[in-house]
């Protein structure tokens, strides 16, 4: 430690007064060293000069204790001890920082299980929509063996009535008692209170945008559209036209007389991020009559109005 003049401070601001000129005192002396330990100590006491640094303890002859209370007297502060991986950091550091980690690797492992359970549930339903159409396909093949009313499962609340078909593109399709919400997740319903698909009158069917009628905004005015009855029977419709309404509009439900056709409804935009908007797309079709064998079923025309 280095020398202090008179008036200067203590380090740190310890407080510290100065004598004028120290006058020491010969000591007797022993073993002809010029004075004792004690002596020494005394006379630096006198002085209020900071205590030389004792040695350490690997055989010096100093001791702990007296490192210890130098570095107490001016105030300084503790060394910090070395971390568990000797990189001199303290252990409440290292203890503190493993908390942070295991909520990072809890929270991964809890978005993994997330993503795979979204997949398991897209798979469920992908799974669930495809025995479904086997069942309703059974359940339609009994119906047209002549049992009425035949649920596809033993807890189901609909039926099949019809099955419609797009024979230009392929499409098939079995239209479900009912357009409320557990029917229409099968399949398209049948919109109670209009005639049934194939008879007499404006028989109305819906069904979801993204799913069963997501080839409506494909069709084209002209384009035919085949109807099988309960019974077995068959009608044929062509395309007339499509438009855009609120769903407020009821017109599209109403039963113009002498006048046999079928309105197939959704929602639109077909693209929407959320379903359930005011729009529906609508589209209309007209009886036709039934192809000569050997026919081609008709043709395609102009694109279908808006």
């Amino acid at each position: 430690m280095g020398t202090l003049t008179l008036g200067e401070e203590w380090p740190l601001g310890v407080e510290c007064a100065w004598p004028g000129q120290p006058s020491p005192r010969p000591l007797p002396e022993e073993g002809g060293d010029g004075g004792s330990r004690t002596g020494v100590r005394s006379e630096r006491m006198a002085v209020n000069l900071p205590p030389a640094p004792l040695p350490g303890k690997r055989g010096d002859g100093g001791s702990r204790t007296s490192v210890r209370s130098e570095r107490m007297a001016v105030n300084l502060p503790p060394s910090p001890l070395p971390g568990k991986r000797g990189d001199g950091g303290s252990r409440t550091s290292v203890r503190n920082s493993r908390p942070s980690r295991r909520f990072l690797k809890l929270a991964a492992a809890l978005a993994f299980g997330v993503a795979i359970w979204q997949i398991g549930q897209g798979g469920y339903i992908q799974a669930k929509a495809w025995l479904a159409q086997i069942l309703i396909s059974q359940a339609w093949a009994r119906t047209l063996d002549g049992e009425q009313r035949v649920k596809p499962w033993p807890w189901a609340d609909t039926w099949p009535v019809a099955r419609i078909s797009v024979p230009g593109r392929g499409i098939e399709r079995f239209v479900l008692a009912g357009a409320n919400g557990r029917a229409i997740a099968f399949g398209p319903g049948h919109v109670s209170g209009t005639p049934l698909p194939g008879e007499d009158g404006n028989s109305v069917i819906g069904a979801h945008r993204d799913t069963h009628f997501a080839f409506l905004r494909a069709l084209q005015a002209g384009e035919e559209i085949v109807v099988e009855k309960s019974d077995g029977g068959r009608r044929h419709y062509r395309v007339i036209g499509a438009e855009i309404v609120d769903k407020s509009e009821t017109r599209v439900l109403a039963q113009p007389p002498d006048e046999t056709r079928l309105t197939l409804i959704t929602c639109y935009p077909f693209d929407a991020l959320r379903a359930g908007g005011p729009l529906r797309y609508v589209v209309t079709a007209e009886t036709a009559p039934s192809p000569r064998p050997g026919g081609d079923g008709g043709s395609r025309a102009a694109p279908a109005q808006k």
